[in-house]
């Protein structure tokens, strides 16, 4: 006979409480929240830190795109980091900022997501996710005082609403809907650069992914710290949609079919050596 009583489980773990799983966790293992882990007084840690992201809306959805390099000072630190994660059905983060940091952040609001989802019985709203994903950069606040920062780029398709949209954050947690078109991280003035030029209302999927990577390759054009697309070693940006289906993410083919589009294309303008 199965013994339902939960013997041996801690007394946290019986307790009814909120639907939040950053407060549970914050409450009974304080230790594993990644904002915990303080450096000591005066000390500084050079990491690595993840570049560029973009979001654009389209049609019928958005967009949410980010180069795969990730620097640590003048160092290349990794040429195929990915910095763009579903963080649940209908919605997916990109993540600028101290690499390490980030990708835990993001995956304890994976967790948060579908944890509310289970205690609930529902999707959370698109806004309720992105204040939960800012109460969380919020106690990131102490570490980002020391230099390790975590700046993501938040974008869901809202089922209420039937539109793609975009959230951005500062380092305090304050958290801001931004429309038609993002971009986050140290390139991200170049890519903004292009996007006012090259967005417009009503555009495809198709033309919104060329968009995307043009943004991402002007940026890396200005900014060491972005990685461009590399022919060489295949290496493609991290694309999403995300519509009324959900997130989906594109196959290395179809962005090997963009990238050399849009390297073509260049290859045709003037403004530089061919």
């Amino acid at each position: 006979m199965t013994d339902h009583s939960g013997a041996g489980l801690p007394a946290a773990y019986l307790q009814s409480g909120s639907s939040s799983f950053a407060e549970f966790l914050t409450g009974f293992a304080p230790h594993l929240v990644p904002s915990a882990r303080m450096l000591p007084a005066g000390m500084t840690l050079d990491a690595p830190h993840g570049t560029t992201i973009v979001a654009v809306t389209y049609a019928d959805g958005v967009v949410l795109a980010g180069d795969r390099r990730a620097t640590m000072g003048n160092l290349i630190a990794n040429h195929e980091m990915t910095k763009v994660f579903a963080a649940d059905d209908y919605s997916a983060v990109g993540i600028a900022g101290t690499a390490g940091i980030a990708i835990e952040l993001v995956r304890l609001f994976q967790v948060e997501l579908e944890h509310y989802e289970k205690i609930e019985g529902s999707l959370l709203s698109l806004e309720g996710k992105a204040n939960r994903l800012a109460s969380m950069i919020r106690g990131n606040l102490g570490m980002a005082m020391q230099g390790l920062s975590v700046v993501p780029l938040f974008a869901g398709f809202d089922l209420r609403a039937n539109v793609g949209r975009i959230f951005s954050y500062d380092v305090t947690g304050g958290c801001y809907e931004e429309h038609d078109y993002h971009g986050v991280g140290s390139g991200s003035l170049f890519a903004r650069g292009a996007l006012k030029k090259l967005w417009r209302e009503g555009l495809s999927e198709d033309e919104t992914v060329r968009v995307t990577v043009e943004a991402l390759y002007d940026a890396a054009d200005d900014d060491s710290a972005t990685g461009g697309p590399d022919l060489g070693r295949r290496i493609w940006p991290t694309v999403a949609a995300l519509d009324r289906d959900g997130v989906r993410f594109l196959s290395d083919e179809r962005l090997e079919g963009v990238v050399q589009h849009v390297v073509d294309d260049r290859r045709t303008r003037g403004g530089g050596r061919r």
